[in-house]
């Protein structure tokens, strides 16, 4: 049922997303930094973000499956503790090797943390509203990256980089606050089971869905993930510029979140093909003008709007694809765009190991997302309404989405 006040809790679900989004890029601004404390090289320290986006890979659809019976409420307060711990836990690591093992556990927790909070959010907005719903606690991500993660890369710069995941971890505590206090109790929970969870998995174009975001969504990740390195030992940008540059891709994204949203609520999957189409213009154009600094700049912030369009209109379409459990369907997303981040990260590092410069990443993120697209094209257009095959359970069976709830993305994915 509809909350008679949603704003509440979308405004919980989007601290929450704040305080995720704030600490999963702010390792990006600080590369450098942790590279020379720990007297490793620029692409090894980049383990670190690959590290936690496995993190989120294995975390996702572990974690919902497990917790399925949980209220939903218990479980992201479980869920944000665990990851404000782990944060302060990645500030101590004295090696490469024990902020690797960090940033892995501080991943578990982030994948189940948006699904089970997409599916929170969608039940307090009402039907018909579910891509507004995921559109608002992914603005908490997109907002961080135009306040948290300029800030944390500030602090980090003044204090050290260990400085930057302390505020993190208070960032956790806040955001518990206002889960407990603004969230309602049953605010939905469902009758479901591990059974139930698993059943969705057994639905193929939900894995062709997880596979195009997996490989797709990596092309943004194979710039972003050195984009400190870059701008300034490429683009000639002085340090003090990064939070400001960070900042302006952090715009990108709130504006393509918002644009998303009401593009996702029209028509889903004409807003995926946009989203990897637009992607991969936006990756070219860095490439071709990454030693100038203003158009270097201005291709950021369009990446930033156009991969958030890409991001949010894939999670709501896996959501589409397993109404029978659609905190898993949100969370294998999350955990689907991670797989594009490690491979982002670790494609990246290649190739700039290899000696091909800062800007090589953009040319192999674009192969990436026309790889995604690809996907999508030949085998990606299944209807969200057809039945979705479940194990045997007391609660659910076969499950269908009517397309009459959404004509025009029901006509588009035909």
């Amino acid at each position: 049922m509809t909350a008679p006040r949603p704003g509440p809790a979308l405004l919980a679900l989007a601290m929450g997303g704040f305080t995720i989004g704030t600490t999963e890029f702010a390792t990006m601004g600080l590369l450098s930094d942790v590279a020379a404390d720990l007297g490793v090289s620029i692409p090894t320290a980049g383990h670190a973000i690959t590290a936690y986006a496995v993190g989120v890979v294995v975390g996702a659809p572990v974690l919902t499956v497990l917790a399925a019976r949980l209220p939903r409420k218990a479980l992201l307060l479980a869920l944000m503790g665990f990851y404000a711990l782990a944060n302060v836990l990645s500030a101590t690591a004295g090696s490469i090797e024990a902020l690797v093992a960090g940033r892995f556990l501080a991943g578990l927790p982030h994948g189940a943390f948006f699904g089970v909070g997409a599916a929170v959010g969608a039940a307090v907005v009402g039907p018909g509203r579910r891509g507004h719903a995921v559109a608002m606690m992914m603005t908490g991500l997109t907002v961080a990256n135009v306040v948290g993660v300029p800030l944390s890369t500030f602090v980090g710069q003044q204090l050290g980089w260990r400085a930057a995941f302390v505020l993190v971890g208070g960032l956790g505590l806040l955001t518990l606050a206002a889960l407990w206090w603004l969230v309602p109790a049953d605010a939905g929970h469902e009758a479901s089971s591990v059974r139930r969870e698993l059943g969705a998995l057994r639905n193929g174009p939900l894995w062709i869905g997880f596979v195009a975001a997996s490989v797709g969504f990596g092309g943004m990740f194979a710039v972003y993930s050195y984009v400190e390195p870059t701008i300034t030992r490429v683009t000639g940008l002085a340090t003090a510029a990064v939070p400001v540059v960070l900042a302006v891709f952090g715009v990108g994204m709130t504006v393509g979140t918002l644009l998303g949203g009401r593009l996702a609520d029209r028509s889903v999957m004409r807003t995926v093909y946009l989203g990897f189409a637009s992607t991969a213009a936006s990756l070219v154009l860095f490439a071709l003008t990454g030693q100038h600094p203003v158009p270097a700049v201005l291709a950021l912030f369009l990446l930033g709007v156009t991969s958030q369009v890409l991001g949010l209109s894939l999670q709501t379409r896996l959501m589409d694809l397993s109404p029978s459990a659609p905190s898993l369907g949100a969370a294998l997303c999350h955990s689907a765009l991670n797989v594009g981040n490690a491979n982002g990260a670790f494609l990246g590092g290649l190739v700039i190991a290899a000696g091909w410069g800062y800007l090589a990443p953009a040319w192999t993120g674009v192969a990436l997302t026309v790889a995604g697209l690809v996907l999508v094209l030949l085998v990606g257009r299944t209807p969200a309404g057809v039945a979705v095959a479940t194990l045997p359970d007391a609660t659910a069976s076969a499950v269908t989405t009517p397309d009459a709830a959404r004509p025009a993305d029901a006509a588009a994915s035909r």
